[in-house]
């Protein structure tokens, strides 16, 4: 990060006071096309898409050296199931049908992964018909399943993320997934895990999106405030179940193609299909620009729990850790492992800021060299980030309800430590 782009981000989030949420419109509805990859900096991403939180589109020249581009296609461009068969066909995967609606999602079923190839090509010799419906490989965490494969290098414009940084930390769960289906199969209108921002990388194949900018959500939800599975069903123009659709603006669309990564803002609701038999990468991921959102999706989470079980706060003694347990299910976090990620992304700023990195560690692949490359500036945003969140956290009602007392350190500790880090850097 340059001197400049940490001065407009400064500016930016003291005047704003949270993190962006997104126009509700841009303009023409045009979506970014970056082209060329050696005209095209951090800082111009971070100030231009993160910041504002709009989508952009980078070209397939981004991603021409990855390995999975190499080997996972054919000449022609088509899944090379050879390969996949070769390297993966052992492997158990998560697999949706895509014909069945269950609570609002496709239900979902474990396959070997040289079953699920087998199905996928007869789906294809049967013009894409099948009496067990469209299956879609989805959710597969296979570069923890998988880690010496040369699959791809995650591009240094998604690098400062904090999700992957925590996960992998506690060695508990990661937010990098790999997605196959054949042509026709797709993924129900959502936002992604904690209001995240996604990026999302063709391998082979095509894909049509339709964004809707934060807050546009609120126009498709129906009488009861539940929102569609599908957001192009004819009942959406029933105004006698969905009374505020007429309200709502149409949706950003784009077909993404082979090679190109779609850049998917902070809590933007999407619908996405396959246009073709498709492989893309996916990752999850948080950072100083919208860890605000992350902490007000949890303060709405836990708030719609409380809600659902209000009528046994009064006999229930342990009724506001029952309340976390609830939403740590649902929601894959509570308020004091919020606390510990928070605590877990300063401290790694924190040491590189004091100690630095000697050459062995900064040639590794490990999050504090990624906090290096980024630079002093980045870390020092990052960290007033933090400060920021950690404070409205502490002051929280129901997070000083939690015993507290398993916390190393304590809150107003490393609230202390945050800003004495941050005072020395910028001397």
């Amino acid at each position: 990060m340059d001197r400049a782009t940490f001065a407009c981000s400064t500016a930016f989030f003291r005047d704003s006071g949270t993190s962006p949420q997104g126009s509700l419109a841009l303009p023409g509805g045009h979506v970014d096309f970056i082209e060329k990859v050696d005209s095209f900096t951090y800082s111009d991403f971070f100030r231009d898409y993160l910041i504002p939180n709009h989508p952009c589109i980078f070209s397939a020249k981004f991603t021409e050296d990855w390995g999975s581009r190499r080997n996972w296609v054919t000449w022609d461009g088509k899944p090379n199931f050879e390969h996949l068969l070769q390297k993966f066909g052992e492997a158990v995967v998560p697999v949706a049908n895509c014909d069945v609606k269950e609570y609002n999602s496709n239900p979902k079923e474990q396959l070997p992964f040289k079953e699920y190839v087998k199905y996928w090509q007869e789906y294809i010799q049967n013009g894409y018909h099948s009496s067990r419906g469209c299956l879609y490989l989805k959710d597969w965490h296979l570069s923890r399943a998988f880690p010496e494969q040369d699959v791809y290098t995650t591009p240094v414009f998604f690098s400062s993320d904090w999700l992957n940084e925590y996960w992998d930390a506690v060695a508990v769960d990661d937010y990098r997934f790999v997605y196959m289906g054949p042509k026709g199969s797709w993924t129900p209108f959502h936002a992604d895990v904690f209001r995240s921002y996604s990026w999302s990388a063709n391998i082979c194949g095509r894909k049509r999106w339709l964004l809707y900018p934060a807050g546009q959500e609120e126009f498709l939800k129906d009488l009861h405030g539940n929102l569609p599975f599908d957001v192009t069903a004819p009942s959406l123009q029933d105004r006698r179940l969905y009374p505020r659709y007429s309200q709502s603006q149409p949706p950003l669309e784009i077909v993404q193609e082979a090679g190109e990564i779609v850049f998917i803002p902070s809590g933007w609701h999407h619908q996405v299909y396959n246009l073709e038999d498709t492989i893309s990468i996916n990752h999850n991921w948080v950072n100083g620009c919208n860890v605000a959102v992350m902490w007000c999706f949890l303060q709405d989470e836990l708030a719609a729990v409380q809600r659902e079980i209000k009528q046994w706060k009064d006999p229930m003694d342990d009724w506001h850790l029952q309340c976390q347990l609830i939403m740590k299910s649902c929601t894959g976090i509570d308020y004091k492992e919020f606390y510990n990620f928070l605590k877990v992304i300063a401290e790694n700023r924190i040491s590189v800021l004091e100690k630095g990195l000697d050459d062995e560690a900064s040639a590794r692949n490990t999050p504090k060299a990624a906090i290096s490359t980024l630079g002093m500036l980045h870390a020092v945003f990052d960290l007033k980030r933090t400060v920021k969140v950690l404070t409205s956290l502490s002051a929280n009602e129901d997070f000083r309800k939690l015993d507290l007392t398993s916390l190393s350190p304590p809150p107003e500790a490393l609230l202390h430590h945050l800003k004495a880090a941050i005072d020395t850097a910028l001397l």
